[in-house]
């Protein structure tokens, strides 16, 4: 690795598995210290104990409204700075819609959207007197095409992409970067509902990607001149809609 990330300080939610996880190890392969976020504690731990001090983990449910607004200071708190911060926690909701329970719309609806907002709102005032950083977002390619099988989970993806093209006007002008990432089917636990046979021949025929594809997207983003944004980067398996 060209270690382009090294005294860097980068933050992951939802950081414990899957694209976050990938995100993580890819930035501390880059050389920054990376603060993984997440609420499994057992996972946190395991990675704790694999990476040592290139990692701090935070034990965090962002859907409590209190934890979510501590995030940004507990932080800053540790670290004394936030350099980059990717918004990758979510959740998934697929199917009919009148089959979607309101509990599950309201969870999923609150950490792909609202959280988002909150976190990036509450390390932007840091950012922005810093005069520089970079803001990431996980978002799908179901943000830019109306998957009719996932109407919940595709209009939060929308709204983020929305976010993210605003936000960035908002926040060019103090040096700060915003830009999201949104792939097709990754092989990560919202897949956790297919059988292994499924996964498997769905990867050999192309039509599934792996979370370190997406990773290295992101460190492509973030390791271009300060003077060039990747505002949108989508991602699909080559086969995906052949």
């Amino acid at each position: 690795m060209s270690q382009t990330l090294t005294g860097k300080v980068a933050v992951v939610t939802g950081g414990a598995s899957g694209i976050g996880l990938a995100s993580a190890e890819a930035m501390m392969a880059e050389g920054a210290q990376v603060v993984i976020v997440d609420r499994d504690e057992s996972a946190l731990k395991a990675l704790q104990d694999k990476h040592g001090s290139a990692v701090v983990t935070l034990v965090v449910d962002l859907l409590d409204p209190a934890a979510c607004a501590a995030l940004i200071p507990n932080i800053l708190a540790k670290t004394n700075v936030i350099d980059i911060f990717h918004a990758n926690a979510g959740l998934y909701v697929g199917g009919d819609l009148v089959d979607a329970e309101n509990d599950a719309i309201d969870r999923m609806l609150n950490l792909n959207i609202n959280v988002v907002m909150k976190n990036v709102r509450d390390v932007l005032p840091h950012m922005m007197e810093r005069g520089v950083g970079d803001i990431l977002v996980t978002s799908s390619l179901a943000g830019h095409y109306p998957t009719p099988w996932e109407p919940v989970y595709a209009s939060s993806k929308w709204a983020m992409n929305c976010f993210v093209q605003t936000v960035r006007r908002q926040v060019g002008q103090h040096g700060i970067r915003v830009g999201s990432v949104s792939p097709g089917p990754v092989i990560t636990s919202l897949l956790s509902d297919w059988p292994a046979e499924k996964l498997a021949e769905a990867k050999a025929k192309g039509s599934l990607m792996d979370a370190s594809d997406v990773a290295e997207a992101l460190i492509f983003m973030l390791t271009r001149p300060r003077h060039v944004t990747i505002r949108d980067v989508v991602m699909l398996p080559s086969q995906f809609d052949l």
